[in-house]
């Protein structure tokens, strides 16, 4: 209902209005009009008729309106007891501009979201289970600026499949085998690397990835020795079952759990751990292998820079071919990743059993597989199998992705299951690098690497943005408690963070600068918080009973405007879940904070002399903060009665 309901409306309308007429029945787009003096819903069917019948589209729309779609809707007074539309006009443009009946309006939409404790989460998915890995670091460093933006993404796409009733699985894919953790490894066995740092309070997973992992791949060049330990490792590891091997896992688990930690701060929610050493040792690459050699979609390069070397040929003749299996006997990541899809999609038997890793921050709990029967648990949910996978991995692996696609569409002719959502990277504004003591000279902005160890953990990202925080509440809320004052910042700060990592297009580098993701003014997390503390303020000095309510009253247009907005998250939250494009929610829940302050500046509620609109009033208010917070959600922000 609500708003959708209008559009089903006007649907209806014109569909019948063409059979009245003889007109073709022609698909027709409707749309919001780009000034509100034009109505509501505007619609362009009478361009797509007028192509049909060669007349000009005002002509066409001149016509349908009066006489047809007037004489259904009875110049707005048919049905005004039920009908969502109030009017209807042809434009000079060519659309057709109708405007909406929001007494009628008001009333579905208040109500649904007065009642209904869901409103706005539409039934898009029917149970189709989704699997989608996201975050997937190497376990060999602590998670910097720019994989926050891949945490957040796959997070917020998390919430809003779940919202739209998808049975979703959320994965986190752990590199426990690959070059990175075997040079972590010969730092500590074989370059005199001591295991723990000497700062006692650095985080284990900051000291291997600033310290150890940077300083190993400098010594690299001048020890060359050190390059055949890392075979050696790496050989080992893939083996699973060696000295090296085991000591490789103990590193893995501690990085691990502190990139966890990190994530958690964040409130991201996990369900899976999958290790691509069990991948590995579980003989479902070997599988994989042996399927794509009789498919002939690799083979064995005989010259050239990869002589010795399977590899796959490349999309197109110019493309170079990848390598999936080294001379050397090692297979690539690749290799790793395309069993693991194929698992994902239930292309393969799963060779797993399944135990409980963690308890997680919302009482859930953190699955992990395993290839040993004697760890295996019950009451696990079901793995493996998805209806769809989704691999949240930046622009840089795009080729990778598309090999990987390309691949599984061979499997049993399986198509469009498998989807990458690519996104681009961050970088760190010239004044937040400033705030967090690095030196970028006079650029603008500064590009990460890990291999450089040019980059900012994300663990001081977040605590800087808390300090900030905690400066501001405290300086507006001097009475607060302690405890309270650091609640609140800490709120403040991890949807500051989200709300600025989610609100671009993918295909956008972010530049993240942690003072304007702070303010309480323009498009940033605490100013669509802001506007729900406001709301909290009105609701908390009302003594008002909310019943017998008014809908005719609400005429002024800040309330309309309001009201509006408050139908749409439904049609929203479809359009993200379809798109995967969560940057429609954070501007949904912008335009919502824009609209509730105009309200709150411009229409009185609690001094409103009127009981009938003041109680009216109020009641919009509270579907504003249902409407809200169930939009917040969405992006991992919460909602603060105090700022």
């Amino acid at each position: 209902m609500t708003f959708r309901a209008l559009l089903d409306e006007i649907r209806q309308v014109i569909s019948a209005g063409l059979a009245g007429l003889g007109y073709p029945q022609e698909s027709f787009d409707l749309s919001e009009p780009p000034r509100p003096e034009f109505g509501d819903v505007s619609s362009n069917v009478a361009f797509q008729i007028g192509k049909k019948l060669n007349r000009k589209p005002y002509d066409v729309a001149r016509d349908f309106v009066e006489n047809h779609l007037k004489l259904i809707l009875g110049d707005g007074e048919k049905d005004s007891q039920r009908s969502l539309i109030l009017s209807v006009e042809a434009h000079p443009g060519g659309y057709i501009n109708f405007r909406a009946n929001y007494e009628n309006l008001a009333a579905i939409t208040l109500n649904q979201a007065l009642e209904n404790p869901s409103y706005g989460f539409y039934n898009v998915g029917n149970g189709t289970h989704v699997a989608i890995e996201h975050t997937s670091v190497n376990p060999n460093k602590a998670l910097h600026v720019g994989h926050l933006r891949n945490v957040i993404l796959g997070d917020t796409i998390y919430r809003i499949l779940k919202t739209t009733h998808h049975n979703v699985t959320v994965l986190n894919y752990v590199d426990d085998s690959g070059l990175q953790v075997a040079d972590i490894v010969v730092a500590f066995k074989f370059a005199g690397f001591p295991l723990e740092p000497a700062e006692k309070s650095m985080k284990f997973d900051h000291y291997c990835g600033d310290h150890v992992y940077v300083k190993i791949n400098e010594l690299y060049k001048t020890e060359p020795g050190l390059e055949e330990r890392r075979r050696l490792v790496l050989k080992e590891m893939e083996d699973g079952t060696s000295e090296l091997a085991r000591f490789a896992s103990t590193i893995v688990s501690r990085v691990l759990h502190e990139q966890l930690m990190t994530c958690w701060k964040m409130k991201v929610h996990y369900d899976l751990l999958n290790f691509e050493s069990q991948i590995v040792i579980s003989k479902l690459w070997e599988k994989s292998f042996n399927w794509l050699k009789d498919k002939q979609m690799l083979h064995l390069a005989s010259e050239g820079k990869n002589k010795g070397c399977w590899v796959i040929k490349g999309e197109s003749e110019s493309a170079d071919e990848k390598v999936i299996v080294r001379s050397d006997h090692t297979i690539t990541y690749i290799a790793k990743d395309i069993p693991y899809a194929a698992w994902k999609l239930g292309l393969v038997q799963d060779p797993f059993y399944y135990y409980k890793f963690s308890d997680q921050w919302d009482n859930t709990s953190l699955w992990a597989t395993t290839l040993d029967s004697s760890k295996s648990s019950k009451g696990h949910p079901k793995f493996g199998s998805a209806d769809r996978a989704i691999t949240i991995i930046d622009s840089r692996q795009s080729r990778l992705q598309s090999i990987i696609s390309g691949i599984l569409s061979q499997f049993q002719l399986i198509e469009n299951r498998y989807h990458h959502l690519a996104y681009e990277p961050v970088t760190l504004s010239s004044k937040t690098a400033d705030l967090l003591g690095v030196d970028i000279g006079d650029k603008h902005s500064m590009h990460m690497s890990g291999r450089k160890g040019v980059y900012v953990n994300a663990d001081y990202v977040i605590e800087m943005a808390q300090s900030k925080a905690y400066e501001e509440v405290r300086s507006r809320n001097p009475t607060l408690s302690e405890d309270r004052l650091c609640k609140v910042a800490e709120a403040i700060s991890i949807s500051a963070i989200r709300y600025n990592l989610v609100k671009y297009d993918l295909d956008k580098i972010i530049n993240f600068d942690i003072v304007e993701s702070l303010s309480l003014d323009g498009d940033t997390g605490p100013y669509v918080q802001y506007a729900y503390a406001r709301s909290q303020r009105l609701l908390e000095k009302s003594t008002e009973e909310i019943s017998q309510l008014s809908f005719c009253l609400l005429t002024k247009e800040p309330e309309t405007m309001l009201i509006k907005a408050i139908a749409k998250l439904d049609l929203v939250v479809e359009e993200a879940a379809r798109t995967l494009k969560p940057k429609s929610i954070a501007r949904y829940v912008h335009m919502m904070a824009t609209a509730f302050n105009l309200f709150y500046e411009t229409v009185p509620v609690l001094k409103e002399p009127d009981r009938e609109k003041r109680v009216i009033r109020l009641a919009l208010v509270v579907a504003f903060c249902r409407t809200l917070k169930n939009a917040f959600y969405l992006l991992g922000i919460e909602p603060l009665n105090e700022m």
